[in-house]
């Protein structure tokens, strides 16, 4: 009788609910490791595929748009899930996120999201932008306590110094790195005033630790940026999805900075070196055109007195004609003027050079 009283006799959608109690009690996150099979896409929404190894098989669920990294059969994956008993019976695994795992299977879950893409054009060339020559306002998105960063500020200070910095603090590896990072490009996308350019930086990790910067969600968020993207990740040898997104691709953080702006040292060495080679050869210019305007002057002058003394030939000729026929001059030659009415009767006035003469007016004819 009291062994009859101590077993527990429930329904069956109670034995579900007490077990999934305690599993979310007990298990309220997993991370579980092994290879993909029977994976699945339904209607675009729904994600289902096995999670196996040599000892055994879990099914595992998981929404579409939660996928940000490519999935394919025989791929070596560790998903972060909740446990669960379903209303059937079978227990399965709700995904909340899912990474490649193993080099195997982060190279192949790159190249296909790679080749995807590529295909959509966001990482072709004519889509990246040209960086400013010289930035005075620039928006970071890093973790402040990484290595990366540091050298990122530290050359960014020593290489030009007085540029406006605005720090995103985010964590840029491990579950969550990626949505704070798209949060970060979202919130530096969303002020009146943009940041001249958006720069992502990120040390040097292992292929897992930079798997961040392969998040599908991440890498669309940086083609779409409306701030032109610097992105340096790892070391010269790491390239991410990121990189290929960006409009420009860092080797590292160091060589971000190198890439942001020039070195104002160096700036000054070249402009001196220029002015000195520039100052020789303004002035030669200054001289020629000294030389050319006094030419020009010259043949103006030139050209003025031999107006001017065409002028003079021109108004003593007209003197001279003017002279001639001076009326005393010609009565000095010893012609006479004759004033009075012709015809006969009439007293005519006749003046010579030195005399004047008056006669009487007796016959005229014609001649």
């Amino acid at each position: 009788m009291d062994d009859e009283t101590q077993k527990l006799r429930i329904s069956v959608s109670d034995f579900i609910a007490l077990t999934n109690q305690s599993l979310e009690y007990a298990f309220p996150y997993v991370e579980v490791e092994g290879e993909v099979s029977s994976f699945k896409v339904n209607q675009g929404k729904y994600v289902f595929f096995d999670l196996k190894d040599n000892g055994g098989s879990v099914g595992c669920f998981m929404m579409a748009w939660q996928l940000r990294v490519a999935i394919e059969e025989g791929m070596k994956v560790i998903v972060g899930a909740t446990p669960k008993l379903t209303q059937w019976g079978k227990f399965s695994l709700t995904v909340r996120s899912i990474r490649p795992s193993g080099e195997g299977s982060l190279k192949k879950s790159f190249e296909l999201l790679k080749e995807k893409l590529t295909k959509e054009g966001l990482f072709a060339p004519e889509r990246k932008r040209v960086l400013p020559e010289v930035p005075m306002h620039v928006g970071i998105i890093s973790s402040i306590q990484a290595a990366g960063y540091g050298d990122f500020i530290k050359i960014l200070g020593e290489r030009f110094g007085g540029i406006k910095v605005d720090v995103a603090h985010v964590q840029v590896q491990g579950d969550g790195a990626a949505d704070q990072i798209v949060r970060a490009i979202k919130y530096f996308n969303s002020h009146d005033v943009l940041p001249e350019v958006l720069v992502i930086v990120r040390g040097g990790g292992s292929a897992d630790d930079l798997g961040t910067f392969n998040d599908e969600l991440l890498v669309r968020e940086i083609a779409t940026s409306r701030i032109p993207t610097l992105v340096g990740v790892g070391h010269e040898v790491d390239v991410t999805l990121a990189d290929l997104a960006a409009d420009v691709r860092a080797a590292t953080p160091s060589n971000a900075a190198q890439l942001l702006v020039p070195d104002r040292r160096e700036m000054i060495r070249a402009t001196r070196h220029k002015v000195q080679r520039i100052v020789p050869k303004v002035e030669r210019i200054i001289e020629q055109q000294q030389r050319d305007v006094e030419q020009i002057l010259q043949r103006a002058f030139e050209r003025i007195d031999r107006r001017q003394a065409q002028a003079h030939d021109q108004l003593q000729a007209i003197r001279r004609v003017l002279h001639q026929m001076d009326p005393q001059i010609v009565l000095q030659r010893g012609y006479a003027i004759v004033r009075g009415e012709v015809r006969p009767g009439t007293m005519l006035e006749i003046e010579k050079s030195d005399i004047l003469i008056t006669a009487e007016v007796r016959n005229v004819r014609k001649k």
